[in-house]
């Protein structure tokens, strides 16, 4: 079978999987940032050090 301009040995049409992976790159994107703007940060590291200090202290009366 002789190849194709455009597609690969199996087949596959190179420019529509292009197009398919420039589409779905924009949408990663968008959730990412979509994401990331509603986390504060603070409040995660506030809530880290509470976890800690409560780990702490579990960990203490259990021997």
């Amino acid at each position: 079978m002789a190849k194709q301009p455009n597609q690969t040995q199996a087949g596959t049409n190179i420019q529509e999987v292009r197009q398919q992976n420039a589409q779905s790159a924009g949408s990663q994107g968008q959730y990412g940032t979509e994401f990331a703007s509603e986390t504060n940060a603070q409040e995660v590291r506030k809530q880290n050090q509470q976890a800690e200090a409560r780990k702490g202290k579990n960990s203490g009366q259990q021997s």
